[in-house]
């Protein structure tokens, strides 16, 4: 016989929303109940559940519920990116935002960016590719740190592997792609010197505390992930961002997200296909 599919009640609906909402900061409208109840119907079937109310009870009291919470996490979002995703902008942080803060720093020698919620890696590892090329034979007598950060713990390990398939490098040079990728066995594996330039750890972008505990950064990228926040929680996250960056760093944002009517007092950058916004 057929499998039913499960099916979510508005109150189970919003008492999921609510979970994951407090968890993550991460909204989902009312327009968005089936996202969850497609994406979570198949989970239950494999934990054997006869409805969302079991589901609810293991993901709040289970002993394993901090697991099920990162499973449950990596089924409800869609972690789409790639190499130089949004060119044009990446092209204004090479040949613009970069050269300033290496000029600003070169007493110091030292530069500091981070890539929230980077995914599997692209992002951050496209920004150390791009600071590669640009120091040059000057990148020993650097100290470049490059951060990425996410909630997920699943798309970290991919990150820290270097490892990728067509899809993720589909939009890159084939020039940048031979200098820096070795072909196996239809995967692209990263050059272990971009490699060791970034780190990788969990953090959620609510915890305003451990992003605190960072210090301060010279340029930092949250590209298309502030779309799911609501107004409440993006205000939170850009005064985090505020509050970490340097006086004179940078902020990127996605190109379908905008910092209009938020109570930080960032400057947008005048600069079309940018996204960049200074104190």
């Amino acid at each position: 016989m057929p499998i039913t599919k499960i099916s979510m009640s508005d109150a189970q609906f919003q008492k999921l929303r609510t979970i994951v909402y407090e968890r993550s900061g991460i909204y989902f409208q009312d327009s968005k109940k089936y996202v969850l109840e497609s994406r979570l119907a198949r989970r239950l079937e494999e934990l054997e559940f006869d409805d969302f109310d079991q589901y609810l009870m293991f993901i709040t009291m289970g002993p394993y519920c901090e697991d099920e919470f990162q499973e449950m996490f990596n089924r409800i979002t869609i972690n789409e990116t790639s190499f130089f995703r949004n060119e044009p902008q990446l092209d204004y942080f090479e040949k613009n935002i970069l050269p300033g803060i290496l000029e600003a720093r070169k007493s110091t020698k030292r530069l500091r960016i981070w890539s929230s919620a980077s995914s599997t890696g692209e992002e951050p590892y496209s920004l150390a590719i791009m600071v590669h090329r640009t120091l040059g034979i000057r990148l020993p007598d650097w100290h470049v740190e490059i951060l990425g950060t996410d909630i997920s713990e699943k798309v970290l390990l991919t990150a820290q592997g270097g490892r990728y398939a067509s899809y993720s490098i589909r939009s890159m040079n084939p020039l940048v792609l031979k200098r820096y990728f070795t072909e196996s066995a239809g995967f692209f594996q990263l050059d272990p010197t971009i490699q060791s330039m970034v780190t990788f750890e969990k953090l959620n972008l609510k915890d305003t505390l451990a992003a605190k505990r960072h210090g301060t950064w010279d340029v930092i990228f949250c590209r298309n992930v502030m779309i799911y926040f609501d107004d409440e929680m993006k205000a939170s996250v850009v005064k985090t961002f505020y509050d970490q960056l340097a006086d004179d760093g940078t902020l990127m944002i996605g190109h379908s997200e905008s910092l209009r009517n938020l109570p930080v007092p960032f400057k947008a950058v005048n600069v079309p296909e940018a996204f960049a916004y200074t104190k």
